[in-house]
This record gives structure tokens, sequence and C-alpha cells, in this order.
């Protein structure tokens, strides 16, 4: 039997899905986490405690661990286990994306520069310092643009301004929240400046997708139908299939497949965000790893294969060209988090559960906890799927099912509760 290394930290929300998959898939998954496990003892070949603040001193316990319990793969179930991912596989001399690529995908200042020197559409960007003067910067920087930490994900952080004041605002906005961030836990060196870009206008789009060899193969695309204009990008719905036209959704894959090689990133899942207008379309990020939280139920394949066991098949070398997507239309949307206090409770699942097309409604932080929205926060209040004939009707029954729910949350400072609805 194949064996796995399994890099996920215990606020994963992937765990259940990837060790579900690999008992599916027949193979023995090791499970490697920032902290013990409960049952490490019990089982000390199938678990592996693993600092993945330091990826390179891990990766060397990685391979001393392999030396014994030799492994066929490593995968990171989320961010956060990407460069140690890469860095253990080089280690072993296993398939999977060389650090230096995951460097560059992760790094939103690389990736920007290694798209610029590959020709490839992008937009106007200048890294600046959380040391230099707001007031000078926004003198030089173009409008409207968008701010960004260089290392954060899942648009945290991310700002869109028109003018100088509000240039000045987002920049003291995001060095409060690495400032607190890095009180917090510490955060990489590379957090110290921030990216400024050109704001792109149009459509967004997401593309899944597995690279072997560097060959794209697209898995699905993904319509975002809510528009991301800013000054926050909280993503909400998706739906595949994409209701673009054949040729643009061929231009988007072209231009992963482009950006793929101008990073270096030659096998693995792969996530990317795309913009899409009049000027083509550009590549906002490429993510080295599969879609994020709970996403990735939205998914089907031959056989109602998961993603994940795709992914796993994948790196174990398995060949996975021939697995198509379901022929039905899916969806989920990202359950937004409309105001920052103490979620007290959740109303109205049951009606959302009744509507026709909607699967599941699951709420993914527990009531009593502290929630927090964009630009700051890091989660949503929960995921909602669909299942239906076509991507509109997937939309509707999503949208009707999100105006269903009521999330009761307390402002913390001022103590008083605030029934707040989904619509």
């Amino acid at each position: 039997m194949k064996r796995i290394l399994l890099l996920m930290t215990t606020s994963s929300y992937r765990a259940q899905a990837f060790l579900e998959a690999a008992e599916r898939v027949g193979v023995a998954a090791v499970v490697g986490s920032e902290r013990e496990q409960a049952l490490a003892s019990a089982n000390p070949g199938g678990n592996l405690t693993l600092d993945f603040a330091d990826p390179e001193a891990s990766a060397r316990r990685v391979a001393a661990f392999a030396a014994d319990r030799p492994l066929d793969a490593v995968l990171a179930a989320d961010d956060d286990g990407v460069p140690l991912a890469a860095w253990a596989a080089a280690a072993l001399g296993l398939r999977h994306p060389s650090p230096d690529s995951v460097r560059a995908a992760r790094s939103k200042r690389v990736f920007r520069d290694r798209l610029a020197t590959a020709g490839l559409p992008s937009p106007r960007y200048l890294e600046v310092g959380l040391d230099e003067d707001p007031v000078v910067l926004a003198h030089r920087a173009f409008y409207p643009c968008v701010l960004k930490p260089l290392s954060l994900s899942a648009s945290r952080g991310v700002i869109r301004a028109d003018d100088e004041r509000s240039f000045v605002a987002a920049f003291r906005r995001i060095h409060a929240l690495l400032a607190r961030l890095t009180d917090a836990s510490g955060v990489p060196d590379s957090s110290r400046s921030i990216l400024v870009e050109e704001y792109l206008p149009g459509r967004e789009i997401a593309l899944e997708g597995l690279v072997t060899d560097g060959c794209l193969r697209t898995l699905a695309v993904f319509d975002k139908p809510d528009p991301l204009e800013g000054p926050y990008f909280e993503e909400t719905i998706y739906v595949t299939p994409s209701r673009l036209p054949g040729n643009v959704q061929e231009a988007a894959q072209e231009q992963v497949q482009a950006a793929l090689a101008a990073i270096g990133l030659a096998t693995g899942p792969v996530h990317a965000e795309l913009r899409v207008n009049e000027r083509g379309v550009f590549a906002l990020e490429i993510a080295p790893r599969s879609i994020g939280g709970l996403c990735s139920r939205a998914l089907r394949f031959d056989g109602d294969a998961s993603l994940e066991e795709l992914i796993l098949r994948h790196a174990v070398g398995d060949d996975v060209r021939r697995i198509e997507r379901e022929r039905a239309a899916s969806g989920v949307m990202m359950l937004p988090i409309p105001g920052a206090g103490v979620l007290r409770g959740v109303r109205g699942r049951d009606e959302a559960l009744r509507i026709a097309g909607i699967e599941d409604v699951r709420v993914t932080i527990p009531v009593g906890q502290h929630v927090e929205p964009l630009p700051e926060g890091s989660r949503y209040l929960g995921f909602v799927f669909a299942r239906a004939q076509t991507p509109e009707l997937v939309e509707g029954a999503l949208r009707a099912a999100h105006g269903r729910l009521l999330f009761d949350i307390e402002p913390e400072a001022a103590g008083l509760s605030a029934a707040t609805a989904g619509a």
C-alpha cells in the first residue's frame, strides 16, 4: 500500500475530507501537524509533529521519518502546509512543486515579477514598505489601486483605494492588521511590505486544475456572480460550469498555463483567480493547492469521487486524465460575516435546507466565538452547497438559502445583540 504524508494544521477545514479520500483511494495516510495528535503514541507510524513555520528544518525531520517508513508522496491539505510540503518532497526526491515555484506563487510581489518578465498581461504595481510615510506614498500611487499584504491569503487585508485619502486609510489599516498578527504569532518578513496594484475592473472567475509535467488540466471553471469591486473583496458565490463564452474560458486556461510556466510550477493541484475585462484575461494569483475551506464539496467527479480523491490519486502517480466532473451544475456560497462581535446563534437553517437544489448548510464557527469580517477577518461563518440542472438554478438556490439565514451577533464593545439577516 502506498503511503502519503498529509500536512494539515489542527484548524484545517480539509482534514476529514482528505482522510476519507485516502481510505477510499486505498493509500495509507500519515498526518503531519503542528501539534501532537491525541492518539499519536498508539500509532507512531501514522503521525508526525512538525514546525510549519520552519519548512527547511521540518523537511529534514520528514526525511528522517521516511528513512524507516518510506513515503510515496507529500501533500498539503491547506495553504499553511504548502511550503513545508515543497521542501519535504524535495528532500525525498518526490514529485511536487519546487520550493522556488511555491515561493513565487505565494509571494504577491514575486508572482507579479515573474509574470511581467514573461510578458504576460499584468496590472501596474509597486512594492512599498510599512515603515514609509503613507502620505508621501499616496502621491506616487495610481488610482484606483488595490493595496495587498505580500503574504496573506483569501483577500485578507486587501483594500481598494480610489484617491490619496483612501490610500492613506487603507495603508494604516493594513499596517495595524500586520502589527496585530505579529504580536499574536509572528508573520514572515515579507509582511513588512505592501503591494500596490492597479485596480482591474471586470468579472472575476476561478479555475481549479491539476498540473502534470507542466501541463494544466482544467477540472472546473467557477463564475463569481457577485461583483468584487471593493473596497474589500469578500468572496461569496462560486458556480460551475461557467456561463462565460467558450473562447473566454479558453483564454483563461491559456493564461493560467502561461503563468504556471512563468513561475515554474510543474505538478500538483492549483487554484487560480482571474479577472476578465475588455483588455483580456489577467491572472490575479495562482495558489499551489486546491480550493480552500469546504468549497471542494461543490465538486464531484466520475463515480461520485471527491476532489480530494483526484488529488491523492494524482499525487501517487495514478492516471486521472479521463476522470470528468459531473454533468450537473453546482455551487457553494461562503457565508460572509456581516459584523464583528460574538456569534450568539444562527436561525433559519431548516428553512434554507428546504429550498430546491440546496444540499447542505454548514455553519463552521461555533456559537460563542468571536467573528470578524474582512479585511481583518480570516474565516467565513460557513458554507451553503447547491446542485441543479443549470448554473442559474444553482445561483438562485444559494441566494434564496442565504436569505433564510439569520445570524445573531453581539457586538463586543456595545454589549447589545444584533440580528443580521443573510440577505
